[in-house]
This record gives C-alpha cells, sequence and structure tokens, in this order.
C-alpha cells in the first residue's frame, strides 16, 4: 500500500504571519491536531498542538499554566499578586506569529513511498503527520490515523 492510497489530499495548512490564536482556531474548527505552514505555495514550516501548548509553559517553572475552577475565585487576589502580568503573558501568545514557534526542518514523503516506510519514518522521528510532496509542490498530507484506517481496511 502506499502513501497516494491512505493521505489526504485536501490539506488543511496556515501562513506563516497567521497568530497562534488564528492557528488554534483552524486546527479547531478542522478538528485536526497540526498543520503544514505555506507561503506563496511553498512549504516552509510544520505547525502542531504541543507548539501551541509549549507557550503556555511559565518559564520561571517550566511548568503548563491552565486555569482551575479555583482560579475563577481568586482572581481578586491574582490581580494583586502579579495576574495582570499572567494575562498579559496569556495575550502575548495569541499574537504571536506562527513563524516564530512554527517547526522549519520538515520530514516530508513522496506519495508513491509504502505506508510502512511513512509509519518507520514518524515513529523514528516521533512525529504525527507528514506533508506528502510531489515535484517539489504539496499534494496531501498523511497521518498516523490515515495509516491506521488505511490498514483496517486491507
Amino acid at each position: 500500500m502506499k502513501v497516494r492510497d491512505v493521505m489526504n489530499p485536501d490539506v488543511v495548512f496556515c501562513k506563516p504571519d497567521d497568530t497562534v490564536r488564528d492557528t488554534a482556531k483552524i486546527l479547531k474548527e478542522n478538528d485536526i491536531s497540526g498543520a503544514p505552514v505555506l507561503e506563496d505555495g511553498e512549504l516552509v514550516g510544520i505547525v502542531s498542538e504541543a507548539d501551541l501548548l509549549k507557550l503556555l509553559v511559565l518559564p520561571e517553572k517550566g511548568e503548563l499554566w491552565l486555569p482551575s475552577p479555583f482560579e475563577v475565585i481568586e482572581v481578586p487576589i491574582r490581580e494583586l499578586l502579579g495576574w495582570e502580568e499572567t494575562k498579559k503573558m496569556l495575550s502575548d501568545v495569541g499574537s504571536k506569529q506562527i513563524r516564530e514557534i512554527m517547526k522549519k526542518d520538515v520530514y516530508t514523503i513522496s506519495p508513491e513511498t509504502s505506508v510502512e516506510e511513512a509509519s518507520e519514518l514518524m515513529i523514528r522521528h516521533r512525529i504525527n503527520r507528514l506533508p506528502v510532496m510531489e515535484e517539489g509542490r504539496l499534494v496531501g498530507i498523511v497521518t498516523r490515523g490515515d495509516i491506521i484506517q488505511g490498514l483496517a481496511k486491507v
């Protein structure tokens, strides 16, 4: 079985000047966990939910910041202790351009490559998706899920 048999030819993509906020919306609306980044039709990077989540790590603590229900009650206290700074940080994160956080070294694959080879590449490099390139053009994307779904049909 070839990548061509399981890839998705309708690629949802982002642009380098899209903001984190815009990209998060694109991922959510399309129910995908990552997307290639195209500039003038050329593949220049790839971005994933993990790349976006890394922006929420508090630098001084190295911990992920996600609000708990109790934090809503603590807002007045937090305002005294730096909540405004935290809100500003989160606002700044949403305004960042994707070009600042995307991975620029992108593993790609040909539509004629076997799904076994694609699987091996994904496992070896711990990636969940591969842009499918043909003659320098993006013609599709293949994910781990696409390969599993293809194998189920065999």
